[in-house]
């Protein structure tokens, strides 16, 4: 067997390298969430001024999403990846040009732009690298690592910000990337059976893409899933800060135990599709069935905001957000079910473009909410939203083992 076969164990290299992509991702975007109360006091933000900024990185987002798949499969899963993680981690160092809301939307749109290059590279290294059945998992080690980079964020950028200023986690997480960006030009390779082959098949058209109907219904899917963990990302400091009056000392020392259930959640999410596939489900219903489980947990979010007491509001939170993670482990692997790996980071990037849209819409109805009532409808609202996304899945996806308006062995072939 080749030493860089999809079965050797130079795989969980890789997904390692993605992993931390992803948590150095988290780190970037918490720096923000993390110093949001120290902002707002600066730059005199209201809920609707940061809702705004939000806005500018889930446009950017939403956009790229669309491109970044496009171009991680033209250029190849090395320079393609690397070239957006350069990008938003140069865009994060300018942070400490901020003086205002407008320059901080700005800023918080270039780093959308490279951020949306994350998910579509490293769901084209578990395509490439890892077999159908290893995918949940192996995509739930990889996603794992935004829990763990918000695991690190609060007690890291609340102390970096008391001790040296705002602008010191900007400097630090940007150039965690660029160390980061180091390693994988160092370590990352394709499989051997890929760069052997003299005739790789190039990714597949855009306009075959937008004909399939898993595409659509799959992206449909995450305008209703994806914003529940935008909320807990960016919201959940500043839900600390204003509703249960945490100091930021507070909230760098609570605010990363939530993330950490979380990352346990991403690997909990591919068990569970194991579990079905033991007892005889198909894959497809086995990667349905484990979202539903998990859009069941993500209710918890309303016990959450209720409760009077913040570690119990914290705990109800933690499951929330675990049942986000289990579900996104068997929606990472989706695309690799249906589309060869050379497709992929195509097909996820176009889809993403719905949890960038999702993201946009309900990060404005969340500033609104927030300013004009409180965070009680917020967490009512993410906590249902996910049953949006079950019904979907079940009513309008299809099997996934076959995607009758685009069959997967004649994918390879289309340009």
């Amino acid at each position: 067997m080749k030493s860089s076969s999809p079965t050797s164990m130079l795989r969980w290299v890789m997904i390692s390298l993605a992993f931390f992509a992803t948590l150095v991702n988290y780190l970037d975007r918490q720096a923000l969430s993390v110093a949001a109360p120290i902002l707002q006091n600066r730059f005199q933000l209201t809920n609707i001024d940061y809702s705004h900024v939000l806005f500018a990185f889930m446009l950017a987002y939403t956009i790229m999403n669309g491109a970044s798949g496009l171009i991680i499969d033209r250029l190849g899963t090395k320079f393609g990846y690397g070239l957006f993680v350069a990008w938003w981690s140069s865009c994060a160092m300018l942070h400490i040009f901020a003086r205002g809301v407008w320059s901080l939307g700005i800023l918080r749109f270039l780093v959308g732009v490279g951020e949306a290059g994350n998910w579509p590279g490293a769901v084209k290294v578990v395509a490439e690298w890892f077999r159908p059945e290893e995918r949940s998992l192996a995509s739930g080690i990889f996603n794992s690592g935004s829990a763990a980079g918000a695991i690190l964020a609060p007690p890291l950028i609340a102390g970096l910000v008391l001790k040296f200023g705002w602008r010191s986690a900007f400097v630090a997480v940007g150039s965690l990337g660029f160390t980061w960006l180091i390693a994988w030009m160092v370590l990352y390779q394709a499989p051997e059976e890929d760069t052997d082959s003299p005739d790789l098949p190039p990714p597949p058209a855009l306009r075959i893409l937008l004909q399939s109907r898993f595409v659509w219904t799959f992206t449909i899917s995450k305008i209703f899933v994806d914003p529940v963990w935008y909320f807990y990302v960016f919201w959940f400091p500043t839900y600390l800060w204003h509703a249960r009056h945490f100091s930021l000392a507070s909230i760098g020392r609570y605010a990363w135990i939530p993330f950490f259930v979380a990352g346990m959640g991403s690997i909990g999410g591919g068990l569970i599709a194991k579990g079905f596939l033991i007892v005889k489900a198909s894959a497809s219903g086995a990667r349905k069935a484990a979202v539903t489980v998990a859009a069941a947990l993500m209710l918890m979010a309303i016990p959450a905001v209720h409760v009077p007491g913040s570690a119990l509001s914290i705990a109800f939170v933690s499951i929330a957000m675990a049942g986000y993670t289990a579900a996104l482990a068997n929606m990472l692997a989706m695309p690799g079910d249906i589309f060869p790996a050379e497709g992929v980071a195509s097909v996820y990037g176009l889809a993403s473009m719905g949890s960038g849209f999702g993201g946009m819409v309900f990060a404005l109805i969340t500033g609104w909410l927030v300013e004009r009532y409180s965070y009680v409808p917020v967490f009512w609202m993410f906590g249902i939203i996910p049953l949006f996304c079950v019904a979907i899945l079940w009513i309008l996806m299809g099997p996934l083992e076959h995607d009758r308006q685009f069959p997967k062995e004649s994918t390879a072939t289309l340009v």
